[in-house]
């Protein structure tokens, strides 16, 4: 069975403040389907807010070319000028499979240089370009009213509380170093 498309969800009506979570509603007025233990499930519900950032970001950058999964790659790279790809990727959470992709698509695009490491030649050190700068410079500003109107949803006094329980989240499930 197709799931409904993110842009049939987002017409789903909301919520009020303070009524038990509600389930999306299928394209066409099928009747909402039942969860079983995912209604609960802590993971699913981290997936299902996961994307609608994402798409949410996506929506606010709009036709400008710049792509959401660049921002945390370029703001990384711009705080670390020269970092390896190995680097980068456990920084932002992305495997080889994923990032080297990614950056060859932004070296195409002149919003990255890689060049070969002066310390271990088998490895690339990254760089921005000008070009790169003025696009996390976009994407900044884009990620920041993004994050507001994230804020706005979780409030100013849980978004402490919500970054913590994150970050927990996600040192407790790094793999163990072998």
């Amino acid at each position: 069975m197709a799931q409904p498309s993110r842009s049939a969800q987002s017409r789903a009506p909301r919520p009020a403040a303070g009524d038990a979570p509600r389930l999306r509603v299928l394209p066409g007025g099928a009747p909402a389907l039942r969860l079983g233990p995912l209604g609960e499930a802590l993971g699913f519900h981290l997936r299902l807010a996961q994307e609608a950032s994402f798409a949410a970001f996506a929506r606010r950058t709009g036709a400008s070319g710049l792509k959401p999964g660049f921002f945390a790659t370029l703001a990384v790279i711009h705080e670390n000028p020269g970092l390896s790809q190995t680097a980068l990727g456990s920084a932002v959470g992305r495997d080889k499979s994923t990032l080297t992709p990614r950056l060859a698509e932004m070296e195409r695009a002149g919003l990255i240089r890689r060049g070969r490491s002066t310390t271990d030649r088998r490895s690339y050190a990254l760089t921005l370009t000008p070009a790169g700068e003025e696009a996390l410079s976009i994407l900044a500003t884009h990620a920041a009213a993004h994050d507001a109107q994230l804020d706005a949803l979780v409030g100013t006094e849980m978004r402490g509380a919500l970054l913590d329980a994150l970050r927990r989240l996600n040192q407790g499930l790094e793999p163990e170093d072998e």
